[in-house]
């Protein structure tokens, strides 16, 4: 049986890496004699769809178990179909990970573990923050035109500016979202308390 332990490192005493798409390393293990092959995670770089392209990976290499700390829903739906077994939830070395599933201590996930989009990288970008654009566009139109109209201007064009970032091939693809969308969080945050201010000073007249 061949086991895929997601890792940050290339051998046995490596870390488990808790990502499946964007995880540092994959480490194959032979369930029977614990001779392993690394290989880097080439989708750890992709702009998106890294959890699809990590999986279709796998697949390729005829993995029978995928073992990682959580797993999204592209992912666990190419493996899934492809017959893969998933184990999620997996922590300490590669080889503690690889031995906790052999002996029946790291069960068989029936479902994805992860947020859609973390493990919809590359299909959520555009289609997340789509959604996030169409809220945040209906949010200003259903303020009010008249109130809201330069608030409604404003929100889509954060939405799409996470999307350039992302066009650079780098490992910080993640963190740079996290942070992109904080600031848009706050940028929007205050935005409403605006429009609520603006609530209440109608309301006195």
């Amino acid at each position: 049986m061949k086991i895929c332990v997601t890792a940050t490192g290339m051998d046995l005493n490596a870390q488990v890496d808790p990502r499946f798409g964007r995880c540092q390393y994959f480490v194959i293990v032979d369930s029977e004699t614990m001779a392993f092959e690394a290989m880097a995670n080439e989708a750890i770089a992709a702009p998106g769809g890294a959890g699809i392209q990590a999986a279709q990976t796998m697949v390729n290499k005829g993995v029978d178990v995928v073992i990682s700390g959580n797993i999204g829903p592209n992912a666990f739906q190419v493996l899934s179909t492809a017959g893969v077994k998933i184990a999620t939830g997996a922590y300490g070395t590669v080889q503690e990970a690889a031995e906790m599933y052999k002996s029946g201590k790291l069960g068989v996930t029936g479902a994805s573990t992860a947020p859609a989009h973390a493990g919809m990288g590359a299909t959520a970008p555009s289609g997340g923050l789509g959604m996030g654009g169409g809220r945040g566009g209906g949010g200003g139109r259903g303020m009010g035109r008249g109130r809201g109209m330069g608030l409604g201007m404003q929100q889509p064009m954060p939405s799409q500016q996470p999307q350039a970032p992302q066009a650079p091939m780098t490992p910080q693809t993640k963190e740079e979202e996290i942070e992109q969308l904080s600031d848009m969080a706050n940028r929007l945050a205050k935005d409403l308390e605006e429009v609520k201010n603006r609530i209440k000073e109608l309301k006195k007249r």
